[in-house]
């Protein structure tokens, strides 16, 4: 509710209402000042209504934008115009649908203009063409275009800038180009409009050929952070990027950062680190690049030495030295900057915290400190929409708390593919097949396309709770129905299903029948199948294919050495142990977690790195002996 602004103004003064309009956030405060217009006659004034106009139409706030819009149409627009009329209100209108919402509003109110012998200018019909490439309108943006020309607006290097700018946004690169090299004159904003539409569509040669051609003086920093921009793009661009860098007669920290960036894709740390140490000035962007360089190539102890060293840090490079945590296998770490970031009332978190913070708790299976990030999630209102929820869905499912990834699916009002496919990867997860592919036959009553990896989940699903006839279905469904042609991960998927059902020689046939070359991956599912179902006839070629394939990966040897273990051929069980020593391979160790009051215990086999190591093997030698000691009941009949 509005209370009157004490400005120690006459009544008959704007200015208080001017100054509690501004106030206004809502459409009820804005009808209440209209009201007070209406009743003091200021509504009358045409300084008052022009100055509402002007002020109140690039707001932020949508209800101040309409009444601005609303006074214009209805008290301004259509006075009388005459042929020297500034158009500069019509203008300050169409800006406000070009830059906002309802951007196709600004092609309408230029018809508007024409139909009502409006006067026009060059800032009406560039609005008009930003409007048209944001939403690339392509045949209104052309008609503007012809406009330009019948009225000999055409010439004008202002407009002729904005065409260029229209037709890249709408991706008609061939007709920038036809419109640049008619321009009778061209201005640095001409070249680098095309020089950055080649360079982000990738094309750096044609972008190379206008920078080398271009006047050395209508070279600015623009240009040559484009062309940097550029190089780096080429997997061995950063020579020609570092030549250009070092020519450069001023740089930026764009510069520096574009470098610093380019650098730190490749891989290359060493000349990262040169180039950072040799800055004049540093930015949140210069030591989040350095953050996650270093993490990228697993020297996370380098990204944490630059973390500590900053004085003064923001959110992008809190996320970049979470992600570095996360991806080097430090979540409980990531959790502790998250933690900070809470406690600290200058940094909120942004979703990108959030999805890294729920990507950490995924792979510790930490569900409580899961569901606490839930309730933080709704208590800031954080809408489950987008990626936060597939995210907290994913997250609940690798945390063993199904029914809560369920509840989360459920309580989602629009839900996206990535939903459906966060939900159907986590009931493949917990062998949940059935309700995997009664969500698939949801997806179709609901219209909901879905992708490929909607059906390696639910093959997936299908396969761990062996539902081979569902699998089928699927893969039938998938090439029939949505004619999407099944990638490696597919075929692989049914090779598991056939295999965990026992139809080995079904699986083999369907191998040999592949349009693509099976890979170790589709031949290691084969042979643990034939592994568990002591099909030697099988399994032995098998796996001899298999170690031709990928002869330094030990799991072959070790599958083939427990299948020949499993049907008591010990000749060849230590035929294969001895081949894997000539050969330098050991086996990868097994690995169980388990959560105990929040603190998650890792254990691998013979493993004696456990703080309580010999309570833990006391426990267990107490338990053994008393088992051994329990005499079986015997039923004599």
């Amino acid at each position: 509710m509005l209370t009157c602004a004490n400005l120690n103004q006459p009544w008959n003064s704007t200015l208080p209402t001017l100054a509690l309009l501004q106030k206004c956030r809502t459409l009820t405060d804005v009808n209440q000042i209209h009201g007070r217009l209406i009743t003091t006659g200021f509504i009358r004034s045409q300084v008052l209504t022009t100055k509402i106009v002007l002020t109140f139409s690039p707001s932020p706030f949508t209800p101040l934008v309409d009444f601005a819009r609303y006074v214009f149409f209805t008290y301004l627009a259509f006075c009388s115009p005459k042929q020297d009329e500034d158009p500069f209100l019509w203008n300050a209108v169409i800006k406000s649908y070009s830059h906002g919402r309802e951007a196709q509003e600004a092609f309408i109110i230029l018809c508007l203009m024409l139909e009502n012998g409006v006067p026009f200018d060059k800032f009406s019909l560039s609005l008009v063409l930003k409007a048209c490439s944001q939403l690339g309108l392509l045949k209104e943006g052309m008609q503007v275009h012809g406009l330009l020309r019948k009225l000999n607006f055409g010439s004008d290097l202002f407009l002729q800038n904005c065409l260029i700018s229209y037709y890249l946004r709408c991706g008609f690169i061939g007709y920038a180009r036809q419109l640049f090299d008619r321009m009778s004159m061209r201005d640095s904003v001409s070249y680098n409009s095309m020089i950055d539409g080649y360079i982000k569509r990738g094309m750096i040669d044609l972008a190379k050929e206008l920078f080398d051609v271009m006047p050395l003086e209508k070279k600015n920093l623009i240009t040559w952070n484009s062309m940097i921009s550029g190089y780096t793009q080429l997997k061995d661009g950063m020579g020609l990027a570092l030549g250009l860098f070092e020519k450069m007669p001023d740089r930026d920290l764009i510069s520096w950062n574009s470098m610093i960036n380019g650098f730190v894709k490749c891989g290359n740390m060493e000349d990262a680190q040169i180039l950072f140490d040799k800055m004049p000035r540093r930015d949140v962007v210069s030591w989040a690049n350095m953050i996650n360089g270093y993490a990228k190539v697993g020297k996370i102890d380098l990204a944490r030495s630059l973390f500590s060293e900053m004085s003064e840090r923001d959110i992008v490079v809190c996320n970049a030295m979470m992600a570095g945590c996360v991806q080097n296998g430090y979540c409980g770490e990531a959790l502790e900057i998250f933690y900070h970031l809470q406690r600290n009332c200058s940094l909120q978190p942004d979703s990108a915290t959030l999805l890294i913070a729920l990507s950490a708790i995924a792979q510790l299976g930490h569900v409580d400190k899961g569901l606490a990030l839930h309730h933080y999630l709704k208590q800031k209102k954080f809408s489950l929409g987008g990626r936060l929820g597939v995210a907290l869905i994913d997250m609940y499912s690798k945390c063993g708390s199904i029914k809560n990834a369920v509840l989360v699916f459920e309580g989602i009002k629009y839900k996206t593919v990535d939903h459906w496919n966060a939900m159907i990867g986590g009931l493949a997860i917990h062998g949940i097949g059935e309700l995997a592919f009664k969500l698939l036959m949801d997806m179709e009553k609901l219209c909901v396309e879905p992708d490929d990896i909607t059906y390696i989940g639910v093959m997936n699903a299908c396969g761990h709770a062996g539902l081979v006839k569902e699998g089928l279905i699927c893969f039938d469904i998938m090439r029939r129905v949505h004619k999407m042609v099944p990638k490696l991960q597919h075929y692989g998927c049914m090779v598991d299903i056939l295999g965990r059902a026992g139809q080995i020689d079904v699986a083999r046939k369907f191998i040999e029948e592949m349009p693509i070359e099976a890979n170790d991956v589709i031949w290691r599912s084969l042979l643990s199948a034939c592994k568990n179902h002591e099909n030697i006839d099988v399994g032995e070629p098998a796996a001899k294919h298999l170690i031709t394939l990928d002869s330094c990966n030990s799991s072959s040897y070790v599958l083939l050495s427990h299948m020949y273990a499993g049907l008591g051929m010990w000749n060849a069980v230590s035929s294969v142990r001895l081949m894997m020593k000539e050969r330098n391979l050991k086996k990868i160790p097994g690995c169980s977690w388990i959560e105990l009051e929040g603190t998650v215990h890792e254990f691998f086999v013979q493993d004696k790195s456990h703080p309580q190591v010999m309570e833990i093997y006391s426990l267990l030698d107490s338990l053994s002996t008393s088992n051994s000691e329990v005499t079986p009941y015997v039923h004599h009949g």
